[in-house]
């Protein structure tokens, strides 16, 4: 039995609000050189290789951030195993994907090994970027091919129809236009999402401000693309959300955390209610816990709660 986790400190409270707010600062200034040519590079490639590092399991997003930092390339222990086939128990693959600024490392170096232990054939792709840890940051209909694309390779590999993801942040909200608009409603059962930015995100403000400024938001999306189609009311988020948020073939939960300071107002990650949505906030069921946007997929009870949207018959009952 996987140990529980014993209670934050203030001082790693205060170590994740920092690691929160730095993410915040970088996604509203955009702050990173992304002058690398790009012509001739094909979009729907997933940025992955057959001889990325293998990165140890970590138990914290920042610890896990800094190794990837060394590490660009690495795959969470566990996954991409190509030769993995899934089993009776869990017949589906799934595959991880990662949010704004993030990496498939640092977003999923311990829930890939949690779910390789589980039984799962697990997967993880970087996308939105062509090099660095920091990715995530170019346009979410680019990464969307690359996660339509990985999906096909996965299911190639494991003979499986169908795969479920699960996702964080823009990694929770941007496969729903692979769902939508480029043949993920067959190939997807589930879509687990921890904090999504399903109808945009103020930033913290600086989201607003951007769009009450003439040029604002042209200006905050001059380095991170994502970012500004991640804003409340973008052109993005209007026609993904246009017509209906889900698909009624599929099953959606939304994991949310009433300290999320980068999706603000949190609320904003729920998707519309529907017979096959699940819409859950941890304080609802752990009134103390202090989790916020960037640390959710190292929570213990976010992770317990994953396990169980992806296998409903073997759920267990949340441990505060």
């Amino acid at each position: 039995m996987r140990a529980r986790r014993l209670r934050p400190t203030r001082r790693r409270l205060l170590a994740s609000s920092l690691a929160g707010l730095t993410a915040t600062v970088c996604i509203g200034v955009a702050g990173v050189d992304r002058s690398q040519a790009t012509s001739g590079r094909n979009d729907a490639a997933p940025v992955a290789a057959a001889t990325d590092p293998v990165g140890p399991p970590q138990d914290d997003f920042g610890s896990a951030f800094a190794y990837s930092l060394a590490h660009p390339t690495a795959v969470p222990s566990g996954a991409n195993d190509f030769t993995c086939r899934p089993g009776a128990a869990h017949p589906r693959p799934v595959v991880l994907v990662h949010g704004t600024m993030e990496n498939r490392y640092d977003n999923w170096a311990e829930l890939a090994p949690r779910l390789k232990q589980a039984g799962y054939c697990v997967f993880a792709l970087n996308h939105g970027g062509s090099s660095g840890a920091l990715l995530g940051t170019e346009d979410m209909v680019a990464s969307a091919r690359q996660l339509a694309d990985f999906v096909d390779r996965v299911r190639s590999a494991t003979g499986a129809a169908k795969v479920d993801l699960v996702g964080h942040s823009q990694g929770g909200m941007m496969p729903r236009y692979y769902i939508k608009n480029l043949g993920g409603a067959s190939e997807v059962d589930k879509l687990v999402a921890l904090t999504p930015s399903n109808h945009g995100t103020t930033f913290s403000g600086l989201g607003l401000l951007a769009l009450a400024v003439p040029g604002g938001d042209a200006l905050l999306g001059t380095g991170c693309e994502a970012c500004s189609q991640q804003l409340i009311g973008s052109d993005f988020l209007r026609d993904l959300n246009a017509g209906g948020e889900t698909d009624p073939g599929i099953d959606y939960t939304v994991i949310t955390t009433r300290y999320d300071e980068v999706v603000t107002p949190y609320t904003s990650a729920y998707l519309d209610r529907a017979s096959n949505v699940t819409n859950i906030k941890l304080q609802d069921l752990c009134p103390a816990e202090f989790t916020d946007h960037v640390d959710i997929s190292y929570n213990d009870l976010a992770q317990r709660l994953v396990l169980n949207a992806l296998d409903p018959d073997r759920a267990r009952r949340p441990v505060c």
